[in-house]
């Protein structure tokens, strides 16, 4: 008699996963969206997953800001809904999502907070695969330290190199490097003045935040973070005006980042874009990106060490 309860506990498990297994909605995962903004493209993304046996919740990135939770995802009449409350939008009501599932993924429409409704569409994230012995190539300097050769700026410009130093002396455009990346080592160095805020993207796609922290606690929204999904294990910042270094591997979904020498994210799984990507397109290859519309920033040393195909 002592056994029944474990017998008890272990037939109700196994019955419980096969159906939480069976009952799996097609909805669950991650999507990559593309929203048309009056015939702008706004990459986006998406998650929704169960919680509990019956309620769909989720995250979603809009083209700017970080990642926010869904608190439930309702579905009715072979359609999908659910709402977000605004962040760095205009003020007005809430961001309105309204999807169904097709074969070839997802569409929808987007109700914005000033009432207007768009388009969009989502395909399901791939697969990133993870190689854990690569084969890697040689040390590539992005930055000559002279011009600005290899890099374009996203706008009007405001980039110079003086003294081996990539200066944005004030907010203005963002700058992208012609070459593309797929998995790589980053070593990048760089200097802020005090308050100002700027970060690295990854393909295009992920940001390592670069900012003068405002707290004493990590955060995911802070500096070394990956914004909005991964929070550095410590913070280990120097002070505004001081120089300081990333070294990063990505390796499919897999980050490592390294800040000043200590490791602070090992090996974690980055879940999807981050606000402000280039693009949504997880599958291909992208540039760098640095961040030069948040405040003024210097960078140096720029060197990218590919894996070989």
């Amino acid at each position: 008699m002592k056994n029944v309860p474990y017998l008890f506990l272990l037939t109700y498990f196994v019955f419980s996963t096969m159906i939480y297994a069976q009952d799996v909605n097609p909805l669950e995962g991650k999507w990559d969206l593309v929203i048309d903004q009056s015939g702008k493209e706004l990459p986006s993304w998406l998650e929704i997953r169960h919680s509990g046996n019956h309620t769909l919740v989720g995250r979603f990135v809009y083209a700017f800001g970080s990642a926010r939770p869904i608190s439930e995802v309702k579905v009715k009449d072979g359609e999908f809904s659910f709402d977000i409350p605004p962040q760095w939008e205009p003020e007005g009501t809430n961001m309105m999502f309204l999807g169904r599932l097709k074969e070839s993924g997802l569409e929808g429409t987007m109700t914005y907070t000033d009432g207007k409704t768009y388009n969009w569409t989502a395909t399901r994230a791939p697969i990133l695969p993870y190689n854990e012995n690569p084969t890697w190539g040689e040390p590539i300097s992005l930055f000559n330290g002279k011009d600005l050769s290899g890099w374009h700026a996203m706008g009007e410009n405001q980039w110079v190199a003086e003294d081996g130093v990539l200066k944005s002396p004030k907010s203005g455009s963002n700058l992208v490097s012609d070459a593309s990346f797929k998995d790589f080592k980053l070593h990048i160095e760089f200097r802020y003045p005090e308050g100002s805020n700027s970060g690295v993207y990854l393909r295009g796609r992920y940001e390592v935040q670069i900012t003068d922290p405002i707290s004493t606690e990590p955060s995911d929204v802070e500096f070394s973070g990956v914004y909005g999904f991964l929070t550095p294990n410590q913070l280990v910042a120097k002070g505004p005006g001081e120089w300081q270094s990333y070294d990063i591997t990505l390796i499919g979904r897999r980050v490592t980042v390294t800040v000043n020498g200590i490791t602070v994210i090992k090996d974690q799984n980055i879940p999807g874009i981050t606000g402000g990507a280039l693009d949504s397109q997880e599958g291909e290859p992208g540039p760098f990106l640095i961040q030069g519309d948040h405040g003024p920033i210097e960078y140096r040393n720029i060197v990218v060490t590919p894996v070989l195909e």
